[in-house]
């Protein structure tokens, strides 16, 4: 017992440390021997737990990615066909509490490696809702599901560095989620002052 809080404790500063760095210094500018020091660890603990920097900013998005699952999950035991826009706020509140591990994947630190594996799972995750909508609607995609998934989530990350960039939040998480519901639930044209589609456009 005293041996795995202090495992988790050892990691959660690696962990901690690597984000403050990168953000003060940009990740490449960042050794192991500097995430080490601000740990107050060994290099060779380091290396007890982590393989490289690389697997050390994986796990962060990992862990993240871990986080916000384990928070949408009551939301799977009561799907229905309706869109209520609640996993986007939910999303949004966990981005604002953690906040600097959030810019470090969006801003593409790491060779952008963290962001593909944030947008992968959360593009895998928005897919399997969008089919289970389709099964029990009955309804047909329009559009290929895997691009529609991808647009979605594009718009999610896009928005939330935007959002997340300045220290205090330009308007609240609920309020941006709702804005981002209301465009996936009446599209750009809607959001854009047509109450129906101009003849021509395309």
């Amino acid at each position: 017992m005293v041996e795995n809080r202090r495992t988790r404790r050892t990691q959660r500063a690696l962990k901690s440390s690597l984000i403050e760095l990168v953000l003060e210094r940009g990740y490449d500018a960042v050794t192991i021997e500097d995430i080490a020091a601000e740990a107050d660890i060994s290099r060779a603990t380091f290396y007890a737990y982590y393989r490289d920097k690389p697997a050390l900013l994986t796990q962060i998005v990992l862990d993240l990615q871990g986080e916000l699952a384990a928070r949408l999950e009551r939301l799977r035991l009561r799907e229905n066909s309706y869109f209520s826009g609640e996993a986007l706020r939910i999303l949004f509140e966990h981005a604002e509490e953690e906040r600097d591990a959030y810019r470090v994947i969006l801003r593409g630190e790491g060779d952008g490696t963290a962001l593909r594996i944030f947008v992968d799972t959360r593009t895998e995750a928005a897919k399997e809702i969008f089919l289970k909508r389709a099964e029990v609607t009955g309804t047909q995609f329009r559009i290929d599901p895997e691009i529609l998934t991808r647009a979605w989530v594009g718009e999610q990350v896009t928005v939330l560095l935007w959002w997340l960039e300045p220290e205090e939040r330009p308007i609240p998480a609920a309020e941006v989620a709702q804005v981002l519901t209301d465009l996936s639930v009446h599209g750009r044209m809607w959001a854009s002052g047509f109450d129906e589609v101009p003849e021509g456009t395309f």
